[in-house]
């Protein structure tokens, strides 16, 4: 006998068989042992979730002999006919290769025949979404009202393609994406009946990279163990096998990429083309990483959730804290343009190194998260320094005292009075002069008043600014500096950015405009 694959050799038989599907198999199954079954079925979802399988157990329990409990016996005549396929009440039809009208008024008139053999006759059409609009026409009556003895059975996986006027007439079921867990566990469950030795890391990892599809997983563990016949199967052969590359490669890269290390992030993408991996592949699974990165850095997510084992989720954790979420979903924004890109490329490495080079050259782009990024790393390398500032001549004042330099102990201050506050916007030119440049450049773009509470505003009047004040430490450091000028503390509170030209209608108490002091439409 010649060799069945193994999503053939052990697709389900009864309903009980199913994995991942257990709401719908309940509710056929209810149905069933009711007697309240439906004329018309629409099984939706992705590829090799189950849909045709559930159809087949659906109509061989429908005319089963011996139903039990809602599952068809398996030892009947019709059951047995069925499942080899020379059953002529049940008829499958791949709609992809016959969608024309005369295919569906062929089906039509042969639904007036009553059946030869069992109660039903059962239509399963895969793929129908593939019919035309004239063969959905020509399907609409006879789908409403069909004899009683015909039941239609709908399975497509681009279910939006189908006509309102076909869904209405429906029993709608949506087939869900099978968890990891699920697919390795019938994988381990298999392969013992097959009596292969896999490591249950080589299972999760052909689970991971089945996407939701048993019937894909079970294809590619068929693939592994042929590879590696009469030897036990790794995770290191299972990679080699699909092409694939470690994760640990991917916490690689992007540590490199982190830190602007452009010469050893493109060695990693040497290395993929050495081992002769499929880089549309390798930016798909780089994609995901960083996906799993934001969600760990955005809020507290499971193992569980994201599909991956708590060594996993740990090693997620600790580059998660070293990167900023802007920083992160800037690289999924350039991965994601790449891969796009890729589908249509022969050239899919040099690609690859030039979105490389740009996540690690954040200066090299123009959009508002990679500026921030590079006022991120100019932060960083001017964090502790201390400011010296200049005299009128411009050499070093060697009596001025700068701002507290960060992480230096603060004084326990007075709290600032009306008159200290005025005294700031007075003297906010030469405060302004002591701060480091990145932070002086980004407050000519701020405009200052104050409430009715004395609390001194900072109202941005570009984003720019705005995004560099919302960065941590900068007010901090602002209030610092003004605090070292004035000799007391001024409370100070960063407002939402306005646009420049609408600054005076809302805050029209003290504006101080560099050069010019308003105080209550009297200009200073």
């Amino acid at each position: 006998m010649s060799y069945m694959a193994m999503y053939r050799k052990f697709r389900p038989a009864v309903f009980s068989d199913v994995k991942g599907q257990d709401a719908i198999v309940t509710t056929l199954r209810n149905q069933i042992k009711s007697g309240r079954v439906g004329h018309a079925y629409l099984f939706c979802g992705t590829r090799g979730t189950g849909k045709t399988t559930v159809a087949k157990i659906l109509a061989k329990a429908v005319n089963c002999e011996n139903p039990k409990d809602g599952e068809p016996c398996g030892e009947c005549a019709v059951c047995k006919g069925i499942a080899a396929g020379t059953l002529l009440n049940v008829v499958e039809i791949d709609a992809a290769s016959n969608s024309s009208v005369d295919n569906v008024r062929q089906i039509v008139d042969e639904v007036s025949y009553s059946p030869t053999e069992g109660k039903y006759k059962v239509y399963i059409l895969d793929e129908v979404h593939m019919l035309t609009p004239a063969a959905f026409n020509a399907l609409l009556k006879t789908l409403e009202e069909p004899p009683s003895y015909v039941i239609f059975i709908l399975a497509t996986t681009e279910s939006h393609k189908i006509p309102i006027t076909i869904l209405s007439r429906c029993q709608r079921y949506d087939f869900k994406r099978i968890s990891l867990e699920t697919i390795a566990d019938r994988m381990r469950e298999l392969t013992g009946k097959e009596g292969a030795e896999v490591d249950d890391d080589a299972l999760n990892f052909i689970a991971r990279e089945a996407d939701g599809s048993m019937r894909d997983g079970l294809s590619l563990l068929d693939q592994c163990l042929a590879f590696h016949y009469g030897e036990k199967l790794t995770y290191e052969k299972a990679l080699e096998v699909l092409g694939a590359v470690d994760d640990g490669i991917f916490s690689e890269i992007v540590q490199y990429i982190a830190a602007q290390d452009t010469v050893s992030a493109l060695h990693i993408v040497d290395e993929v083309s050495v081992q002769g991996r499929d880089f549309t592949q390798f930016v798909g699974n780089l994609l995901w990483y960083l996906r799993n990165l934001m969600l760990v850095k955005s809020s507290e997510v499971s193992a569980q959730s994201l599909e991956i084992s708590s060594e996993s989720l740990e090693r997620l954790k600790g580059i998660a804290a070293k990167l900023e979420l802007t920083t992160i979903m800037r690289y999924i924004r350039i991965l994601s343009d790449l891969n796009a890109d890729m589908k249509y490329s022969d050239q899919k490495r040099i690609l690859l190194e030039i979105a490389v080079i740009r996540m690690c050259r954040p200066q090299m782009e123009e959009d508002t998260d990679s500026l921030i990024d590079r006022i991120r790393d100019l932060e960083k390398k001017t964090r502790g320094a201390q400011i010296i500032p200049l005299n009128a001549t411009g050499a070093v004042s060697l009596n001025a005292q700068g701002p507290a330099v960060m992480g230096r102990a603060k004084p326990v201050r007075e709290k600032a009075l009306p008159e200290d506050v005025k005294n700031v916007l007075s003297n906010w030119d030469s405060i302004r002069e002591t701060l480091e440049p990145l932070l002086a450049n980004q407050l000519l773009n701020c405009r200052l008043s104050i409430n009715d509470e004395d609390v001194l505003l900072v109202v941005p009047t570009e984003k720019l600014a705005e995004n560099c004040l919302k960065q941590d430490g900068m007010m901090d450091h602002l209030k610092d500096a003004i605090a070292e000028r004035v000799g007391k503390e001024v409370k100070m509170e960063l407002k939402p950015m306005v646009e420049d030209d609408d600054f005076t209608d809302h805050y029209v108490d003290v504006v101080k405009m560099f050069g010019k002091l308003v105080v209550k439409d009297d200009t200073i």
